[in-house]
């Protein structure tokens, strides 16, 4: 049953000359509304740094870290894929860096807080401390032969080292005054390798001096875009993949020779195997496990396949599985959702295992009502997709996803904007799910659903922060990669199914973070930043701009929040301002004459997140100032009711009238009050002209007549008269049987909703901005049905 919802505005109700029965029950003056917990609708297992390492009984586990709140680090039974512990890393989000030692102690470089973690047998899991004052990122830990520890950071791109002896850090320095990331590092004797971002830099460092050597890079490698994403020392020879999370090339070192020896096109991440007795090494390359000789460059395939769009191992070596299949030492890994798989070099025996760690909630980083709809919800990092029921708010599906950036309705698909290339896929709800690159469907030949249409992976682009509908297209905006600056604004023909417009650096040096469309305009908002704001701006505040879809050029742009290095919201009211928000500073523009017509302070905060959405069922405009509360605000009056206290990112408002809230991992419901609301048996007309008159399983002996933008919310229940609703909004009539007519006529938007309902009498609907739709709950209707509502 949907849910009786309304604005906040006065009801006038008009109650017929009969009594009111005894059994009728009319409550006014309701509170503004109430927030209502869905629960978490995202959560999965996503899995970055690992290894192989003695376990809780000293037996080999696979070791790896979950990203959540907090992150933990699970211990794998190589032989069953049992979790056979699990232990929290309080304080951190994730972890790229996990590495073993020869003494069995675990250690775990991490990222929310940067720390360094020591899990041992005797005294499981110990909290060592930032390694680094100022730094908030491990990115890579490498355990030496004789148990010293290193370990690379950013944003100040340091090297550091641990020794377990002492208790003691050593912070090494920056490596190189030009990179701001120590992304990998690996030991080897008595020098440690360590490599950065893009442009890629490849340092020996002594580990007793702290002298550092940067290595020559291979012979015509471009490293403009390339990070030395992977260090990995195997015996004697340096294994460097160059590039980013997905297939690049892998360059061979050898250690002793100082020089490149070989290299491997289309390589995976994150490490090869510890080699085996010959020196030969197993890893991932064209989507196929393969061994490979460094003596010699041969490589010998295994027939073993890794599809997917992230098929990196997350720990990978050697173990005795003691199976019929798998004699002596097998190769044994895990992959980024919790998948084991093993492969053994006598027999040939391959196979992948689920494993039973456990799933991590997931932060939701983007919501918006679908074309059926139920609400989507995109998650960070560990990604995600789920749809949620309205109407009972319980999740009705899931799949393993990308992290999602943005995600918005048009022309009848969900569209999503993907971390990272700044992908934007299309889905069709009416279709099932089928995603080869995440969680493709059991079901052969099945189409993509997600479909996959473009990226801006050319233009250094990984962040689509920005999708709306604009008409006949949809338009995008994004975020650049590390050391670049300016977004890209494109506008896509989803009919047509072609990219029509795409620039880069529309704003200049400026990420477009915000959009919102109306006649023929699409407006646009900036962050000084890139997408990953490491990069120094060039700019001192963000921008809101104007740009015309028939005429493909920017009409103007202007500095509405002085100061303020984003505006991540924008939304328009129905008189047609446009409103931005920028932290807890709120204002109006208006888009003729490109100036700020009005502002509304909604508290202090430095900050400038924040969300923004307009409620086009009770017409005010909801705002999460900060991303620390929920705050209602009436464009007309310019007054502002406090509505709830707590963390709110990301915004969605539905169609029904309730206002979705990502709260963390946690999606809030806010129901706004029924003006007045009435249960029981009520008899006589009733009548509203303001407000929304809300009805909850009741009995009307009488006519219902809402006029002059008042809402009406019908649930379940009997009308023994008519319903008659002129200009009303919003308009929800839901499990109601109606002996006489109803009659719709001159509703603005959205739709009115006329659902799994008995009406006995005629149904005409006309002079609406939309017609009126069953939200795909079939009605009876016995009389005649005309006009827009011919062929509900």
């Amino acid at each position: 049953m949907r849910a009786l919802l309304s604005g906040s505005a006065v009801l006038v109700l008009a109650l017929g000359t009969a009594a009111a029965a005894p059994a009728e029950e009319v409550v006014d003056a309701s509170p503004p509304g109430e927030v209502t917990s869905l629960g978490t609708p995202l959560q999965d297992v996503l899995l970055i740094g690992g290894t192989l390492g003695a376990g809780p009984d000293g037996s080999p586990v696979l070791w790896s870290a979950s990203s959540g709140a907090p992150a933990h680090l699970n211990a794998v039974d190589p032989a069953t894929g049992e979790a056979v512990a699990r232990f929290d890393l309080t304080g951190a989000g994730g972890s790229w860096a996990v590495d073993a030692g020869a003494d069995g102690s675990v250690y775990v470089g991490t990222y929310g807080a940067a720390g360094l973690y020591r899990w041992t047998a005797a005294g499981g899991v110990e909290a060592l401390g930032n390694p680094v004052p100022g730094e908030t990122f491990v990115w890579d830990v490498t355990v030496a032969d004789d148990g010293q520890v290193y370990g690379g950071t950013s944003p100040g791109g340091k090297l550091f080292g641990y020794d377990p002896g002492t208790g003691a850090f050593r912070d090494y320095g920056r490596l190189s005054p030009t990179h701001a990331y120590v992304r990998s590092v690996a030991v080897h004797g008595d020098t440690i390798f360590a490599g950065t971002e893009n442009p890629a830099a490849l340092f020996a460092v002594d580990r007793v001096t702290g002298g550092r050597t940067a290595l020559p890079l291979p012979d015509g490698l471009d490293v403009s875009t390339a990070w030395a994403y992977d260090v990995d020392v195997a015996g004697d020879h340096l294994y460097v993949r160059f590039g980013s999370a997905s297939p690049s090339p892998l360059y061979v070192w050898d250690i002793a020779a100082g020089q490149w020896v070989d290299s491997i096109a289309t390589a995976h991440g994150l490490e090869p195997s510890p080699p085996d007795e010959e020196g030969r090494v197993y890893l991932i390359v064209a989507g196929e496990l393969v061994r490979y000789d460094p003596r010699d460059g041969s490589m010998v395939g295994t027939d073993m396949p890794f599809i997917g769009r992230v098929a990196n191992t997350r720990g990978i070596g050697w173990a005795e599985l003691g199976l019929p299949d798998y004699p002596g030492s097998s190769i044994v890994g895990l992959l980024w959702r919790g998948l084991m798989f093993r492969y053994n070099p006598t027999t040939g025996a391959q196979s992948f295992v689920q494993t039973t760690i456990e799933g991590e909630p997931i932060d939701i980083t983007a919501l918006s009502e679908g074309p059926d709809g139920r609400v989507y919800a995109g998650g960070f990092l560990n990604g995600g997709f789920a749809a949620v029921d309205p109407d009972t708010g319980v999740r009705e599906e899931f799949h393993t996803f990308s992290q999602s950036e943005a995600m918005t309705t048009h022309d009848g698909r969900l569209y999503i904007g993907a971390y990272p290339d700044a992908r934007v896929y299309s889905y069709d709800p009416a279709l099932p799910w089928h995603s080869p690159e995440y969680s493709p469907s059991p079901e052969p030949g099945a189409v993509d659903n997600p479909a996959r249409l473009f990226d801006f992976k050319a233009d250094r682009q990984i962040r689509p922060r920005a999708l709306v509908s604009a008409g006949d297209h949809l338009a995008v905006g994004t975020m650049p990669d590390l050391g670049e600056l300016g977004g890209v604004f494109a506008l896509y023909d989803a009919a047509g199914g072609e990219l029509v417009h795409a620039e880069r650096d529309l704003i200049d040096d400026e990420s477009i973070v915000a959009l919102a469309y109306r006649d023929g305009v699409v407006y646009g908002a900036t962050s000084i930043y890139g997408g990953q704001s490491a990069t120094p701006p060039t700019q001192p505040e963000a921008t809101v701009f104007a740009w015309s879809v028939a005429e493909r050029r920017l009409l103007w742009e202007l500095h509405p929040s002085p100061g303020k290095p984003s505006i991540p919201a924008l939304a328009f009211d129905d008189t047609g301002r446009l409103w931005g928000l920028s932290g807890t500073d709120l204002f109006a523009v208006d888009v003729a004459s490109a100036s700020v017509v009005e502002r509304v302070g909604l508290g202090s905060s430095a900050s400038s997140s924040g969300d923004l959405v307009l409620n086009p069922a009770d017409g005010l405009l909801y705002a999460s100032p900060a991303g620390s509360r929920l705050v209602s605000v009436d464009p007309s009056a310019l007054t502002v009711e406090e509505l709830w206290t707590g963390t709110a990112s990301h915004l969605a408002a539905h169609s029904s009238g309730d206002v979705y809230i990502g709260s963390g991992d946690e999606l809030l419901r806010y129901r706004p009050a029924c003006t007045t609301a009435v249960t029981g048996t009520h008899r006589g007309a009733l009548t509203a002209s303001t407000g929304t008159l809300c009805l909850d399983d009741a009995t009307v002996l009488g006519s219902i007549t809402v006029t002059g933008g008042a809402g009406l919310r019908i649930d379940g229940g009997s009308v023994f008269g008519s319903v008659t609703a002129d200009g009303a909004s919003p308009v929800v009539i839901d499990g109601v049987t109606v002996r006489g007519a109803v009659t719709l006529t001159n509703g603005p938007a959205p739709a009115a909703v006329i659902s799994g309902s008995t009406i006995l009498g005629s149904l005409d609907c006309s002079g609406n901005a939309e017609p009126p739709t069953d939200d795909g709950v079939e009605n009876r209707i016995r009389g005649a049905r005309t006009g827009q509502c011919a062929t509900l």
